[in-house]
């Protein structure tokens, strides 16, 4: 039998590789989606939506021991609910799973459930419980994502380590939490077990938490963490593990001396690597980084004009919002356009308490790239809507060039950062200046107004401190 013949085949249905699918079907292509697990890949099933979903049930908890602050009174135990708290989680990711399937009908995008693997640069392999099945494809995507990277440590069994994956599925509160590497995903499990009732210890190899982030307001967030209970160990390393009796002590090197932490569960978050082995990428002859990240032009192509590829399994900022825009471009040159990612401005966020967000320069990269800057702040304590939701821990920070006063930087720690960063990222796409940001009349009260008042104290002129 001849291999079926699509338009475009992409091999991966995470975030950029159903909505290059979606995209290429809009634009006319027959589609075809090779993907082994459940669509929507690691962020929707077990990545950014199921730790955003635990998080937010934390802050439900938080707010109402804290209920009396807010004028109510609440009898009884306070405590979380881990077999509902887990429904809660599996019904929303069964949604949002749900309607990518839905828009795949829509669409009429065909989904192949099995492992894709080239056989040239037009020819897939699939392989699944049905057995083999062949497909060519005018144009390919490759969207295969990445995994986490391991950390092989002295003395850790696996019955102690655990995947994120794993820490997702929450059966027993560990009483002690060991989270090695303080970047994202690090931080965001701290404040969800943290909030559980786990005494959680975070080693971080580098000098400071969030490393990548404004030095500023990684380092004020640490302090909230550590108000919280929370063991955070800098410019540290886990040496290794011994085991006495029943319980399990790992020995960290810190820079005041050696350290033994005991614990029950450990959860290793040190980066991530490309799943671009057993994909045929030699077959068809794409090449790869030496880390095994795919290159690609600004177009998301390959060196094989007819090869796209997108998403973390590119490398780069390896976010799901930068994952979605990927896909739309690669779909879009597939399908004879021409369009480009605009990289200028990309937010990022961690979903702790409060929450962290940014676009742009930190401070100490606008000074390494030699700009001569302004620096605002504003502290949520002095916003009014910070006050009313009680949540005022935090700060903005907005960095310009001195002279032109064009946004470089805009960062936020405080309630809904995530949100409020929308902002500086349509800002500093649209190169706007402090002055900018001034002119425009922000809504009373709302979090938002502590960002002109950002704009202001870079003026020298801020009126609410």
């Amino acid at each position: 039998m001849d291999p079926q013949e699509v338009d475009v085949a992409v091999i991966g249905g995470g975030p950029a590789g159903y909505v290059a699918a979606i995209r290429a079907a809009q634009l006319g292509g027959k589609v075809i989606v090779v993907e082994k697990e459940k669509l929507g890949g690691v962020c929707l099933n077990i990545g950014c939506i199921p730790t955003k979903i635990l998080v937010r049930s934390c802050e439900v908890l938080s707010t109402i021991k804290r209920s009396k602050e807010f004028g109510i009174d609440v009898d009884g135990e306070i405590k979380a609910n881990l077999p509902r708290l887990m429904q809660r989680k599996k019904r929303i990711v069964a949604r949002l799973v749900g309607g990518v399937d839905y828009l795949f009908k829509k669409n009429k995008v065909q989904w192949i459930k099995g492992e894709g693997t080239l056989i040239d640069s037009s020819s897939i392999l699939i392989k699944n419980e049905e057995g083999e099945k062949r497909i060519k494809a005018k144009k390919i995507i490759v969207a295969t994502g990445s995994s986490p990277a391991t950390l092989p440590i002295k003395g850790m069994d696996e019955d102690t380590v655990i995947t994120s994956t794993q820490a997702l599925d929450i059966e027993d509160i560990p009483e002690n939490f060991l989270i090695i590497g303080g970047g994202v995903i690090g931080i965001e499990f701290a404040t969800i077990y943290n909030s559980l009732g786990s005494k959680v210890t975070i080693v971080e190899l580098l000098p400071r938490i969030l490393p990548g982030e404004d030095a500023e307001l990684s380092g004020k967030l640490r302090q909230i963490m550590t108000k919280r209970g929370i063991d955070i160990l800098t410019a540290s390393t886990l040496d290794m593990v011994k085991k006495q009796d029943a319980n399990y002590i790992a020995i960290i090197k810190t820079p005041e001396g050696t350290r033994e932490i005991p614990f029950d569960k450990a959860l290793v978050s040190v980066g991530r690597v490309p799943n671009s082995r057993k994909v045929g990428l030699e077959n068809a002859g794409i090449k790869v980084d030496k880390k095994g990240w795919i290159q690609v032009n600004s177009k998301m192509q390959t060196n094989i004009p007819n090869i796209y590829a997108a998403g973390d399994v590119v490398g780069g900022y390896m976010l799901a919002h930068v994952a979605y825009i990927e896909g739309e471009v690669a779909a879009e040159n597939a399908m004879g356009k021409s369009s480009e990612v605009n990289y200028r401005a990309v937010p990022r966020f961690v979903c702790s308490t409060p929450e962290m967000a940014a676009v742009g320069l930190t401070e100490e990269e606008a000074k390494k790239r030699e700009y001569r800057i302004k620096v605002g702040r504003f502290p949520f304590i002095a916003n009014g809507k910070a006050l009313i939701i009680g949540e005022s821990e935090g700060m903005v920070k907005i960095i310009c060039d001195a002279e032109t006063e064009e946004i470089l930087g805009i960062h936020i720690l405080g309630p809904q950062a995530t949100d409020l960063i929308l902002e500086g990222t349509i800002g500093i796409n649209l190169e706007a200046t402090l002055q900018e940001i001034i002119n425009t009349i922000h809504p009373h009260p709302g979090l938002g107004e502590a960002i002109r008042e950002a704009a202001l104290d870079a003026q020298g002129r801020v009126i609410h401190i």
